[in-house]
């Protein structure tokens, strides 16, 4: 079967002859540079290095909501606005159309790929609590629920019609296998707001983009770190599906997720913290893995970028017990 068919057969619960082996976040440069100097051939871009390892492609296109012309950020977490007449002046570089025809002259060059059934393609949205932070910083947003909050509704009202324009504009081409909505609004110890101001700041909009995409066909998945566990109710009432990285060392368990959320999709959760302990603690983590990979609508896969403390020789037993137990999880209940 193609790699298409494997990822789609596995995320809805139906795995066949294994399950699908990705690395879904691009490759940390650092990691890279390691493996250089441990021996991976010099140069390589991030699909090359896919290729190196014989994983399964995925190709990913971010739609950006600040397009050409728009102010950066003096420094990291630090906004680009302060209240409404800045966002009235930036408004124009914002939610450009040029940024959705470059979405889709992207999803028309990578159509013979996905239409081959070669590679998986999904598309990510700026969610409704990340890009509000990218805009006002990242103190003063969460300043701005209870200081601006009608310029953070103005936002998201924005956003979500980009959002709504751009997936019509997309699903002309063709629906991508999924979504992820990123957000990153959990941390190791639980959600960064109230479920009360996630069900007014956050879920109207989620309400208006995640049905638009389920009507043709898509699945949508929230990306947030840390300990995402306590807003997966949040999620799904919202009519959100899935969840990805499941960060093992904020304290994530896919197997407590998955009794009680029976039909949750899931991708990633595979501890990168152990890594470069050698095979035996990898192993030890497929195998508190296993269980739930046999119950299915889970694709596991390193919990963000590997990093750079695994070494070359590591990742190539990574690799090997990844196969290994994508197999085992499939034949054992075939």
């Amino acid at each position: 079967m193609t790699n298409r068919e494997r990822f789609q057969a596995a995320l809805s619960g139906r795995p066949k002859d294994r399950l699908p082996m990705i690395e879904w976040a691009d490759w940390w440069d650092k990691t890279v540079a390691r493996w250089e100097d441990d021996g991976l051939p010099v140069g390589l871009k991030n699909p090359d290095v896919t290729a190196y390892w014989e994983l399964d492609p995925m190709l990913q296109f971010w739609l950006r909501s600040a397009g050409e012309g728009c102010p950066r950020p003096a420094g990291h977490g630090l906004g680009i606005i302060q209240d409404e007449a800045d966002y009235n002046a930036i408004r124009p570089y914002l939610y450009q159309d040029r940024s959705i025809h470059q979405l889709v002259e992207w999803m028309q060059q990578v159509r013979p790929r996905r239409d081959s059934g070669e590679a998986v393609v999904w598309l990510t949205f700026e969610g409704f609590f990340w890009f509000p932070r990218t805009l006002l910083g990242i103190e003063p947003h969460l300043y701005s629920f209870y200081d601006c909050p009608d310029l953070l509704h103005r936002i998201n009202q924005d956003q979500s019609d980009f959002c709504l324009k751009a997936i019509d504009a997309a699903c002309t081409i063709f629906p991508p296998d999924f979504v992820t909505i990123a957000e990153d609004m959990s941390y190791n110890h639980g959600p960064m707001l109230s479920k009360s101001l996630f069900d007014e700041f956050i879920a109207p909009y989620y309400q208006k983009v995640v049905p638009a995409l389920q009507s043709y066909g898509v699945s949508v998945l929230i990306d947030t770190d840390g300990d995402v566990e306590p807003m997966i109710s949040w999620f799904s009432e919202c009519g959100i599906e899935g969840v990805l990285p499941l960060e093992r060392q904020a304290g994530v368990d896919v197997s407590r997720i998955r009794q009680q959320y029976p039909k949750w999709k899931m991708l990633g959760g595979f501890d990168k913290t152990i890594m470069h302990l050698g095979e035996a603690a990898m192993r030890q983590e497929f195998e508190r893995l296993l269980p739930v990979m046999r119950m299915g609508s889970f694709i596991p896969a390193v919990d963000h970028q590997t990093p750079p403390d695994v070494s070359l020789e590591n990742y190539r037993i990574f690799r090997c017990l990844y196969e290994e137990y994508a197999r085992k999880a499939v034949q054992e209940t075939i």
